[in-house]
């Protein structure tokens, strides 16, 4: 079980520069639910759906199907309802589709299982390959939480020009990322094949809060220590350290 109601940030379009004053801020992601909304109908409700199902005797590979469509049916009524795309909403819809009519023609609750897994091995790959492009995904997803932060409303777009540090801890943020998420997936994979069927998913729901509370852990204590928040808030109004070379990309 995985979220599908998160759209990926926009990476290419570069904030509004006017507007210095403290009204300015990230752009909201206002066509989405609240992220407790998303969490109950994506992990809570298909699990607590499958251990349902199971106690009253449905088969596992039923009953894993059945918990598993709950985001797919989520993504499209938010698309019916705001009439735009979910990237990773329509991705993990995808995903389920595949791993339903494999589940079917093999006959295994197990590739159902092993599902989260996918999920989660070709996220950490998309972190990966994003470091070839003109943004990496760390610096996306991050940029709607911190941008506010910079010192006198300073834009990111700027901040990534300018300052190599400010650079090199986005890169190397998108890289934890990505390394963890495919550990993330190589321990859910081996959970799928090797543990009894019914404890998997409850398995599968505390590693998602495990994994998350680790990973937040481990990138803020590195944010700490490159230096990141004095490029964000400089001390006396000074601003980030810049590049002697202008180009950022």
């Amino acid at each position: 079980m995985t979220s599908g109601g998160t759209t990926l940030p926009d990476q290419s379009s570069p904030g509004p520069t006017g507007g210095r004053g403290p009204s300015r801020g990230p752009a909201r992601a206002d066509s989405g639910p609240p992220v407790l909304v998303t969490v109950l109908i994506d992990l809570a409700v298909p699990i607590g759906l499958y251990y349902g199902l199971t106690a009253a005797g449905v088969d596992d590979l039923i009953a894993l199907t059945a918990g598993a469509v709950v985001p797919a049916v989520a993504t499209l009524w938010r698309f019916a309802r705001t009439r735009r795309i979910d990237v990773l909403g329509v991705f993990v819809t995808t995903m389920l589709v595949l791993s339903l009519v494999v589940s079917a023609v093999g006959g295994s609750a197990r590739l159902l299982l092993v599902r989260d897994g996918w999920l989660t091995g070709v996220a950490g790959l998309g972190f990966l390959v994003s470091l070839r492009g003109r943004r990496p995904l760390a610096f996306g997803f991050s940029r709607r939480l911190l941008e506010r932060r910079s010192a006198g409303g300073r834009d990111w777009d700027e901040l990534w020009e300018e300052s190599a540090p400010f650079r090199r801890i986005w890169r190397v943020t998108t890289v934890i990322w990505g390394v963890g998420l495919l550990v993330d997936s190589g321990v859910r994979t081996l959970m799928a094949y090797t543990l009894p069927v019914h404890v998997v998913p409850a398995l599968n729901g505390v590693q998602y809060g495990v994994f998350t509370l680790v990973m937040l852990v481990i990138v803020n204590v590195y944010h700490a220590r490159s230096g990141l928040w004095p490029i964000l808030s400089p001390p006396d109004g000074q601003g980030a350290a810049k590049d002697e070379r202008p180009s950022g990309h």
